[in-house]
């Protein structure tokens, strides 16, 4: 009776790996990153690393590979950076060599261009935050995993009312992209209730701001610009630009909490997340890369394991099928956030909760206690469906 139950053991195992092999997956992904020139950040400690954003996807490879294997899925990663004018012979070299899935970290004009050079490829947006993305210049094909601008405000925004801190003084930059932020903010309050009892520009004068001279320059500008405002309980930092924000904290004419730009931050990830396990993603992190996590590691590693739990879910690398999958009300991930992260289906952002950082430590984290939503908490942050300027999604609705 041994040898006929051993021959039956084998056949099912046999025909249980014939089944698997089958169903194997070869899935090609690239980290696109578009790198330009710019000046110094103001401080050394936000100096780019080489593998910036391609840290994270390297540890997503990694972790999608550790999943699949047991279904035999295979996971392929390309690294490539390039200039503005590089962008449209790098993507045709990522295309031609079976490319469907791209993760761009890049400004949003550049991101758009790739999303509408390759519309038949998956794009994700792990870099830019501009709201405008996921609004009137969406595209079907574009999903984003990096918090946009109004998800950020909105949890600056919720965090202020919640300690009562209802008037703001709003300070913002001199450049579009800071008036853009801007706007958010006043968007922002008005959502919340709160009041911008003033406003001031800072003009971006370009100059030094590495020197000992631009440092000081600014730090002495600061108390003179912002004097005399009127009573507020906070402020707030637009500064898209990296010009002032900061040096606001500790170099105000009123001593009072700074938000935004500078002071405590709303950022999708940090080297001080410990919590939902995150202890475990940070050594692995470092472990791989040798530095901490940014953000963009964390954007562009969120995007690759939404593939790969989609992949494994559906068994299929057809972009299409993938998309749907993320979309729809079955797909959620594990994201070290303390819940479950999923997509938006009417403009494809990735709702997740927002950290507050102050560089050191995140001391909250919105949404916070107290705000309701008849769908999702999460979706009092941000664009929310009848807010939705965008028409790209009205199918997977």
């Amino acid at each position: 009776m041994i040898k006929p139950l051993v021959s039956l053991a084998l056949s099912a195992a046999a025909t249980l790996f014939s089944a698997v092999a089958a169903d194997a997956v070869e899935l090609k992904a690239a980290v696109f990153r578009v790198d330009y020139r710019t000046q110094a950040p103001i401080s050394r400690f936000d100096e780019r690393p080489a593998d910036f954003a391609f840290a994270g996807a390297q540890l997503a490879t990694q972790d999608n590979a550790t999943t699949g294997q047991f279904l035999g899925h295979t996971f392929e990663l390309a690294t490539v950076a390039t200039d503005v004018d590089g962008i449209a012979a790098t993507l045709a070299g990522l295309r031609a060599d079976g490319v469907n899935i791209i993760v761009v970290n890049a400004r949003a004009d550049e991101v758009l261009k790739v999303a509408d050079a390759a519309p038949d490829t998956l794009v994700f947006n792990a870099g830019a935050s501009q709201t405008r993305l996921r609004q009137a210049e969406c595209r079907a094909n574009l999903l984003h995993t990096t918090p946009s601008d109004a998800m950020r405000a909105d949890a600056v925004a919720q965090f202020s009312s919640w300690k009562k801190w209802s008037r703001w003084f709003l300070v913002h930059g001199s450049n579009p992209a800071d008036r853009q932020l801007a706007d958010e903010y006043r968007r922002a309050a008005t959502k919340f209730g709160l009041k911008i009892v003033e406003e001031r520009e800072i003009l971006d004068t370009g100059g030094s701001r590495r020197a000992d001279t631009g440092h000081v320059q600014v730090q002495r500008q600061i108390p003179v610009l912002l004097q005399d405002a009127k009573r507020h309980d906070m402020v707030v930092a637009a500064d898209a630009s990296d010009v002032f924000a900061p040096y606001l904290p500790f170099h105000l004419w009123d001593p009072r909490p700074v938000l935004g730009s500078g002071g405590l931050r709303p950022v999708s990830f940090n080297p001080a997340t410990e919590s939902w396990g995150g202890t475990q993603f940070q050594s692995r992190f470092e472990k791989l890369a040798g530095r901490y996590v940014t953000e963009a590691d964390y954007d562009a590693w969120v995007a690759l394991r939404a593939v790969g739990e989609a992949v494994v879910r559906t068994g299929s690398a057809d972009v299409q099928t993938l998309r749907r999958f993320m979309l729809s009300d079955e797909f959620e991930l594990a994201a070290f956030k303390g819940q479950p992260v999923t997509f938006r289906n009417w403009n494809g952002q990735l709702r997740q909760p927002v950290l507050l950082y102050d560089g050191r430590i995140n001391a909250s984290v919105s949404p916070q206690e107290g705000f309701l939503h008849q769908f999702s908490l999460l979706d009092s942050l941000g664009m929310d469906a009848p807010e939705t300027k965008c028409t790209a999604f009205e199918g997977d609705n």
